[in-house]
């Protein structure tokens, strides 16, 4: 039998991506997996009003109000094993994860990217920021990525990646809007089955993924 993998979604803005792993689940694509919280450290994302409405336990915690990223780090560790939380998913989540929650749960968070990392990655690269980036580099492939967290940003072992054409009169905002549909939304799904099916396997740095 199967053991139902329990998963927090990590999200900062609207949540399409929560929204694709919530259809996901719904339509069988994601098995055997449940999302039991959604954390935003926005008070007024969307994303929550999205969990609320799936029946989904979301929480609004702010870096802000601790002491330090330490601190912060093992309040979400705390509300993490009280959820009893197997895989964290970073879904659009703009907040740079301290090394305590990694060193928790080692090879068990996961981000997505909207880029072909390592291009157009790292500290500053996010959002809007990713996409203007790729034009102005003049790029003919884009796309995302869905890799291991570690505690360098944009960094940690890659799962998954999905090219996307980057087409003539692009602006940030269309190049955004087609790397979600025709990347973030299946890959990212994608991956959560792949996990919570056993299929990945971490070596030496690198992820496979077996039959």
């Amino acid at each position: 039998m199967q053991i139902m993998q329990k998963i927090a979604v990590c999200v900062s803005g609207g949540g399409t991506n929560l929204q694709a792993i919530i259809d996901s689940i719904e339509s069988g694509l994601i098995r055997d997996t449940k999302i039991s919280l959604v954390v935003s450290n926005k008070e007024n994302a969307y994303a929550l009003e999205r969990a609320r409405a799936a029946g989904i336990t979301a929480q609004y915690i702010s870096p802000r109000s601790f002491e330090s990223r330490d601190a912060f780090g093992m309040a979400m560790v705390s509300l993490f094993k009280e959820h009893q939380i197997d895989l964290v998913v970073l879904a659009g989540y703009l907040v740079i994860i301290p090394e305590v929650l990694v060193q928790n749960y080692p090879e068990k968070i996961i981000n997505i990217h909207p880029s072909l990392i390592p291009a157009h990655c790292g500290m500053g690269y996010y959002g809007l920021k990713v996409h203007e980036s790729v034009l102005a580099a003049g790029n003919k492939i884009t796309g995302a990525t869905v890799h291991f967290v570690d505690e360098e940003a944009d960094h940690g072992p890659i799962l998954l990646q999905k090219a996307v054409e980057v087409m003539e009169g692009d602006t940030p905002e269309l190049l955004q809007k087609r790397v979600m549909e025709q990347a973030e939304w299946k890959i990212l799904p994608q991956a959560i089955d792949l996990i919570g099916q056993g299929k990945v396997e971490i070596k030496d740095g690198i992820a496979h993924i077996r039959d």
